[in-house]
Order: structure tokens, then sequence, then C-alpha cells
């Protein structure tokens, strides 16, 4: 069977769970070193704009990794707040975060797949994803899940990589993701695999419209793009009709 048009196909799961597997004790230190700190700012952008239009009492948070994200949505001060990942170790990471926190009675980490997601339809008022869509092994079929577990009218949301178009930030921020995170990756976390793998699954990844498009084949309406620190980010979301 031929794939469909614009569709897109990430790496094989257990590819992906092995990944994340073997850097999840270096992850939240990555992601603070390789972006001198600005995802933080940029989970807080994504929040601020999900209070704009409404107030979730239960949350989703798909491909949470170390939940930062999923600590993140607290701002919105919902009763619950589930994350799902495929990778155990890395939800081990997130779950010594809660716990430190003392917010293990309002965030819960399950191990969990964007490809089948283990709860019944309608069962959330927000789903999210933050810098996970991209290693979906469908894209698609991971939103159509998001989109099925949505009570209707509820919001997806998804904060992910992008690429910038105008000069130089392009051109710097080509130099950047090819040359300079996966030599620093490799240093920090011992892994030569992974920080190769997360610039090729960046170029790969369908950003700006391409992606509005995969949102409204996935079954949601009134997509819209939010472009965060010059492209280099987007902040996506939309609706459940």
């Amino acid at each position: 069977m031929m794939p469909e048009k614009n569709q897109h196909k990430g790496a094989p799961r257990e590819q992906v769970e092995a990944m994340f597997d073997s850097i999840s004790g270096h992850y939240d230190r990555l992601n603070r070193i390789l972006s001198m700190g600005t995802d933080r700012r940029w989970r807080r952008r994504a929040v601020d704009l999900v209070k704009l239009h409404i107030s979730p009492g239960t949350i989703l948070d798909v491909a949470t990794g170390t939940g930062d994200m999923a600590l993140e949505s607290l701002r919105l001060e919902p009763r619950k707040v589930t994350g799902i990942d495929i990778s155990s170790r890395m939800l081990d990471e997130g779950r010594q975060k809660v716990v430190r926190l003392g917010l293990d009675e309002k965030i819960e980490l399950l191990k969990g797949d964007s490809q089948a997601i283990e709860f019944s339809d309608g069962s959330f008022d927000l789903a999210m994803s933050a810098f996970g869509v991209r290693n979906f092994e469908d894209t698609v079929t991971g939103l159509r899940e998001m989109c099925r577990v949505l009570r209707k009218g509820g919001m997806i949301m998804v904060l992910e990589f992008s690429r910038p178009s105008w000069f130089p930030l392009k051109q710097i921020y080509g130099i950047y993701f090819r040359h300079i995170l996966p030599r620093i990756g490799k240093k920090v976390s011992g892994d030569p695999d992974a920080y190769t793998y997360l610039p090729d699954s960046v170029m790969l990844f369908p950003d700006n419209e391409k992606f509005l498009q995969l949102m409204l084949r996935a079954g949601f309406s009134e997509v819209k793009q939010q472009k965060l620190t010059g492209g280099i980010a987007s902040i996506y979301y939309g609706f459940k009709p």
C-alpha cells in the first residue's frame, strides 16, 4: 500500500525507545545546555497560549519524557495531568522529579504509545506534546489518537522545533544543528547516535504549513501556528470539532 501524500513516518518505535532510554540520565541537563535555557521559556509560552483558550480540568501529555511539559502545565490549574511515554527510563527520571516536588497526586506518568493511546474517547480537555511529535512512528496516527481522546471542543497543543526561513538565522541554525549540537550531545551523554538522530529528525519533520495540514487530516479544526525565537520552534494548536 502506498503511503498517504505528505505522510510523515518517524523512526521505528523500538529505536526511539532504546535511544531515549540510553540518554535519560543526561536528558534534562543537555536540554538546558543545548537550548541555552530557551526550552523553558518556550514551554511557558505554550502554556500561556493554552490559557488564552481553555481552562482544562484533565490534560494528557504525549511523549512526556521526563515530565517537564507536564510540570509546566500545572500553571493551568488542572485536576489531573497524565503523561505517557514509550521510554521507561525517561519516565523514571520524570517520576523522581514529580515526587521530589511533592506533585505525585497531581501528575501521573505512565508507559504508553502515541500510536495506541490507552484511554477512552473524550477523556481529556487538553492533549499536548513538547518536542515529541517528530518522534512518533506515524505522525498522523499519533495526532488522530490525540484527537480521539479529546472531548468535543478540546484543544491540542504541540510545541516542536521548526526551521527558520530568513537569513542569517537559517544558516546559523543549520550549522548549529548539523555540526555543533551532535558534538556537545555526544560529549555529555556518551551516546554518538542520539544527537545525530536529533538534527536529522528536525530536518525531516514536516514543519510550518505542512504540519498544519497533518493536523487537519487528523481531524482537528481551527489549526494555527505561533512561531517562537525567529521560527526555531513553533507552537501548533487546534480544536476537536
